[in-house]
């Protein structure tokens, strides 16, 4: 059976996989159509990945449950960027062995960074016999494929990335979008960065850039299809396009983009400061359609623990970008990452943190106490402090981060908002949207503002939270 089956792998194309799918869980699935539960964890770029992912399942005639008793297919896209992610991973396979019990047909999947992973991989292949399908970021495009596989063989699959996979780009994937006015736009893939802490690199590999006028088609139809919000992704776009020929760079990108006509915005993220350049910020000051908002990670206030974190800047060139930015863009909102007790740090190196959050005056912060990931050089070194007090530490800077986006918040009352109206709250039956900032907006108005802009003037402020009306 497994010579046949390696034959038929070498021989058979995309669609032919995609085909003999279709057919064959069109027999096993227990209602009229095979049913997929697919749940994503993590950032933004898993989310895109995520749509990648249903977007092959849909081609293979699957439709979509959240309901994980009724699933025929249960996959798992998964994160390491924290601990608490991968525990929490952990618990929820953990869970499926019961609903594996009650559907023996049943085919559980999981994928994404973790399983990138080596050690990940084999507790995977060790301490969970009933997960079927295994497979890392790098193979998402091979999905056709390792379902036929599992399914044809009946013995689980494993397959993760090397460094072939790094160096391809796979273009023309069906995507099957969570959203009919915000979408994603992956621009590149992988980092180059190395910082300490973090375990991207090794998850997602080498920066690999897509071509210009692939990401201009992508947005250009997305505009055309009625999409008003479009967030550009990478792991650090400021350095996108540095391996393309011709030359293009980020900002530049931006500007291309920002020709194409239409009702729309765009944002990106995420920005690395030692990249972030003012040809950057005068784009972003000059453009019709790209939001007045910079997501850009410090993650510390000072010098010594960015050097171990090897983050590439220092806190005097960090402010000075903030200060070109802006100059250059007045009503700039600033949003950042921050990590909370790094491996060494002290009290008084934490305080140039506060010191530092203080003088930027930031809209809102994204901050983690610090999480060791295996493979990583910080998770080797001296870490003292205890939990307890990082945490003591972490409440300080919320308290801090709490008072500064109330007083930014108050300072925008009377002011009217371009808001992109997203939803109503089910609990104060107002409708909820953002404005250009990313900052959260709710007001009076019926259903059919979803999906528009709306001007809405601020009457009233809370920490996190603009109320306003209808102008």
């Amino acid at each position: 059976m497994a010579v046949k089956l390696d034959q038929k792998v070498r021989e058979y194309t995309r669609e032919r996989y995609i085909e003999e799918v279709a057919q064959t869980m069109s027999i096993r699935a227990k209602g009229a159509v095979p049913m997929a539960c697919v749940r994503t964890y993590g950032c933004q770029q898993n989310v895109a990945d995520g749509e990648k992912i249903k977007g092959q399942l849909e081609q293979m005639g699957f439709s979509f449950t959240e309901n994980e008793e009724d699933a025929d297919l249960i996959l798992f896209n998964t994160c390491a960027v924290r601990e608490h992610a991968e525990d929490r991973v952990f618990g929820n396979v953990g869970a499926l062995k019961n609903v594996k019990r009650r559907n023996p047909s049943l085919i559980i999947a999981v994928c994404g960074c973790m399983m990138e992973q080596e050690h990940v991989a084999e507790r995977m292949k060790k301490s969970f016999p009933f997960v079927n399908l295994v497979f890392g970021t790098h193979v998402i495009h091979k999905l056709p494929e390792l379902l036929f596989r599992t399914i044809t063989d009946g013995r689980r699959v494993f397959e993760r990335g090397d460094d072939s996979e790094d160096k391809n780009i796979i273009e023309g994937l069906p995507i099957r979008r969570d959203g009919i006015f915000k979408a994603w736009v992956t621009v590149m893939y992988g980092c180059n960065n190395f910082c300490s802490f973090c375990v991207v690199p090794y998850v997602r590999g080498r920066e690999r850039s897509r071509r210009p006028e692939a990401i201009i088609d992508e947005v250009r139809s997305l505009v055309e299809a009625g999409y008003r919000d479009i967030t550009l992704l990478g792991q650090n776009v400021n350095s996108y396009g540095k391996e393309l020929t011709p030359s293009i760079n980020f900002a530049q990108l931006l500007r291309e983009l920002d020709e194409i006509p239409g009702d729309y915005q765009i944002r990106f993220m995420t920005s690395h400061p030692k990249d972030a350049t003012r040809e950057l910020f005068d784009v972003i000051g000059e453009s019709e359609h790209i939001c007045h908002h910079l997501h850009l990670p410090f993650q510390s206030g000072n010098n010594r623990v960015l050097k171990e974190m090897n983050r590439g800047y220092t806190r005097e060139k960090y402010l000075d970008m903030i200060a070109y930015a802006k100059k250059k863009i007045p009503d700039l909102s600033l949003t950042s990452d921050i990590i909370v007790g790094f491996p060494g740090e002290t009290y008084e190196e934490f305080l140039d943190t506060i010191s530092l959050v203080k003088e930027v005056g930031f809209t809102s912060l994204f901050t983690f106490i610090y999480s060791p990931r295996v493979g990583t050089r910080a998770a080797k070194m001296p870490d003292p402090i205890p939990d307890e007090e990082k945490s003591r530490w972490f409440q300080e800077l919320l308290a801090v981060q709490e008072e500064i986006a109330a007083a930014r918040c108050a300072s925008m009352v009377g002011s009217v908002q371009r808001v992109l109206a997203e939803e109503r709250n089910p609990k104060t039956g107002l409708m909820v949207g953002r404005n250009g900032g990313n900052v959260i907006v709710e007001f009076d108005g019926g259903d059919e503002l979803v999906g528009n802009f709306c001007p809405v003037k601020i009457t009233k402020a809370r920490h996190w939270i603009l109320n306003g009306e209808l102008v």
